[in-house]
């Protein structure tokens, strides 16, 4: 009797032992990649079986390759179709595949003072990006200068259902500052309604999670626009200048002068990048980057770019009018100019000049 009581103890102590390995063992995380809008878009799933990650990718695969073709500025498309109809001033039947994205652009361009602007589109092509080759050739002054006269925002069209029509011959619309960030926020939804509610998508840098990795937040690192800087504990040259934990449902986006710029044997001495000022055509100067957290990643796309162009002397008004609460920018000298909200959980890895800290 005492050697059954024995047997039996020794199996429930067996299932116990099981029992408790199943349950610290990691849940398995599945990955892939895929080639869109000229960047490397990373999808990390957890806690779903081989089926559903294989079905779920499958679809995330199609759909940016639709996007990819409907929204693409300079490759046939919707969009390029859209543009060439803009020319005129007559009214056109517009894709309404590209109209729904308009619509959030249009909304958020306002919000930002037009500082983040679509319409655009002549100006970015100017100065030689639109293109997949690095920019080479400067524009002259004067065909800059005529483009900012001319003034285009997304205000000078009007949608009317699918019918659109166009009062300024010099408007381009480029919505390569908010397609990334209305993409992630499509195919995070889709996810969800396939009942997966740990996931990251990354693209090239922006990204948006939804629950958790393994039972803690999501960590990103924010890298620093120039510097790489010694790690004291692996010794390893590192260029992160902030470590940040994101929330369920949250997304990060940079904007950084350091991305695409142009290359001149005779320019050597300017940084001149690729996010223009509307208001002067030129590259935005005072700012070598910005750091923005929303719940709605196309917001914090096109907030990103606007609060660039903004820089140190007018991010604050722009963050209010467009109600973002997390920023951080890092100015022409290197300095930090931070929301209250953002220093609270930012986790420095470098001593770093805060000197603005600003409640939103």
């Amino acid at each position: 009797m005492r050697h059954l009581f024995l047997k039996r103890l020794l199996i429930l102590l067996t299932l116990v032992i099981v029992s408790s390995a199943c349950q610290q063992k990691k849940p398995r995380e599945y990955h892939d990649n895929f080639l869109v809008f000229g960047t490397i878009i990373n999808v990390t799933l957890l806690d779903v079986d081989d089926k559903t990650a294989e079905e779920a990718f499958r679809y995330i695969r199609e759909d940016l390759k639709v996007m990819h073709r409907v929204w693409h500025v300079w490759e046939p498309g919707s969009l390029m179709r859209m543009n060439q109809l803009l020319e005129y001033t007559s009214e056109f039947s517009a894709a309404p595949s590209v109209l729904e994205l308009i619509h959030v652009a249009k909304d958020l361009a306002i919000k930002s003072q037009h500082l983040f602007n679509p319409a655009i589109g002549k100006l970015i092509a100017l100065w030689g990006f639109h293109s997949n080759k690095q920019a080479g050739i400067l524009p002259s002054d004067q065909a800059i200068k005529e483009l900012v006269k001319q003034n285009p925002t997304l205000e000078d069209i009007t949608i009317k259902g699918v019918r659109m029509s166009n009062n300024n011959a010099a408007v381009k619309i480029d919505l390569g500052g908010i397609a990334k960030g209305f993409a992630i926020d499509r195919l995070l939804n889709y996810l969800k309604q396939r009942g997966i509610h740990n996931a990251l998508i990354n693209t090239g840098g922006d990204l948006k999670v939804i629950g958790k990795h393994n039972n803690r937040p999501w960590r990103i690192a924010i890298r620093d626009p120039r510097f790489k800087y010694q790690d004291q504990h692996t010794n390893k040259k590192l260029n992160v200048i902030a470590l940040l934990d994101l929330n369920d449902n949250e997304a990060a986006f940079t904007s950084g002068d350091y991305e695409r710029y142009f290359k001149n044997k005779n320019n050597q001495d300017k940084h001149l990048h690729h996010i223009i000022d509307p208001r002067t055509g030129y590259p935005a100067t005072g700012t070598q980057s910005v750091t923005v957290l929303h719940q709605n990643a196309a917001t914090a796309d096109a907030a990103a770019t606007a609060l660039f162009v903004a820089g140190p002397k007018q991010w604050v008004e722009i963050a209010k009018s467009m109600g973002i609460k997390y920023v951080l920018l890092i100015d022409e000298n290197g300095k930090l100019h931070v929301s209250a909200a953002m220093k609270k959980r930012l986790k420095l890895k470098q001593a770093r000049e805060i000197i603005e800290q600003i409640k939103l």
